[in-house]
């Protein structure tokens, strides 16, 4: 397992490095048609790297009542920035060890091992590995809902928690930039001539940010700003990138709403200004419901089994696919990987004695889908 991890980070595949996400396409195809019983297929992209799907022979033609096995293989850091692979006593450290090659070839080898039992033929299972998760997943989520509708349940394989804790909720998320237009004038000469865009956009900004409830889970972050041309000059044109956080998706609508309320009071509050709302919700939240949890219960058994941990993870705060799959109505856990830190960072790092028994655990449990009932 460690080898194949080695030969899958050590090969860059940064969201928009499409060569790079090429050659590790091309990897995981090949050893995923390896594995006796396995039909893969890859979805062309114009944009990132060919998405994959990959299927059973019971779930080659429909993914009705199909276990969905889910990941991705894009990483956040382009070429230069974090690279290698190396073995550093009991961790292994590169960029996608845990976020996530790890999980895919946690994923691999439980399928493999599951042919070589001559359990694998009488299952039905269906697993999607989109290349653009890392940026919102913009193609992935119609692949995944177009190759795993209908399926009984989704196991997403995203990074494994302290405590190998099972995640069966996430907030959503969604990306907002507001934009903001006046007039230009001098200002000394005609100040009172300009419509300040800087100045209306500060207004919009202040209202969005007390939008934020913790109590409610709603997050708003203006991460950046810009505008202006110079000290003299009365700003024409300015913009922010918000971030939004929310538990459900009901407040996470609300909140688009809300922002675009405050737009227009800022456009009212400074004459001769237009404030423009641009994008909005970008995941679902993975909310937690009685099927989420029964599927949690059914998974932690399996992974008690393999001297895991079974506890059930807090609110993440983070997206993922899972709430892609959630959203269809396919109950959904995650964090299913190797158990690890640092994603997202230049310290990114798994815990090497979780590569095996996380593999059991994910064994353990299509092992008992497929011979349910025989």
């Amino acid at each position: 397992m460690l080898r194949e991890l080695e030969e899958l980070v050590v090969r860059n595949s940064y969201t928009r490095n499409r060569e790079g996400a090429e050659s590790v396409c091309g990897l995981l195809e090949a050893g995923l048609s390896d594995v006796a019983g396995l039909h893969v297929r890859r979805v062309t992209s114009d944009a990132y790297g060919p998405h994959l799907v990959v299927a059973s022979e019971r779930a080659r033609d429909d993914s009705s009542g199909c276990v969905a096995l889910v990941g991705h293989y894009d990483t956040v850091f382009p070429p230069g920035k974090f690279e290698g692979f190396r073995i550093d006593g009991e961790l292994v450290r590169g960029p996608g060890v845990l976020d996530m090659k790890g999980g895919l070839v946690v994923m691999r080898h439980a399928l493999a091992g599951l042919a070589k039992v001559g359990v694998l033929s009488a299952l039905a299972v269906r697993m999607v590995l989109v290349s653009d998760e890392e940026v919102g997943s913009p193609e992935g989520a119609d692949v995944i809902a177009r190759e795993l509708g209908g399926a009984a349940c989704a196991l997403v394989f995203e990074a494994g928690r302290v405590h190998d804790a099972i995640i069966t909720r996430r907030k959503g998320t969604g990306s907002v930039r507001l934009v903001a237009s006046g007039k230009a004038a001098h200002s000394g000469n005609a100040h009172q001539d300009g419509a300040n865009a800087i100045w209306a956009l500060c207004c919009a900004i202040d209202e969005a940010q007390r939008l934020t409830d913790y109590a409610r889970g709603v997050t708003i972050n203006c991460g950046t700003i810009a505008g202006g041309q110079g000290r003299n000059t009365v700003p024409d044109h300015a913009e922010a990138l918000l971030d939004l956080r929310f538990v459900a998706i009901r407040d996470g609508e609300e909140t688009v709403a809300a922002l675009k309320l405050a737009a227009a009071r800022a456009e009212a509050a400074v004459p001769g200004t237009r404030v423009v709302v641009e994008g909005g919700i970008a995941r679902p939240p993975l909310e937690r419901s009685d099927a989420n949890v029964a599927l949690f219960r059914e998974y932690a058994a399996c992974a008690r089994a393999a001297g895991l941990g079974d506890g059930e993870a807090g609110l993440i705060g983070g997206g993922s696919d899972a709430a892609t799959t959630a959203a269809l109505g396919i109950p959904s856990i995650d964090g299913l990987g190797p158990r690890g830190g640092g994603f997202h960072t230049l310290d990114e790092r798994a815990e090497i004695s979780t590569f095996v028994p996380k593999l059991e655990a994910v064994a353990r449990f299509l092992y008992a889908r497929a011979t349910a009932g025989t």
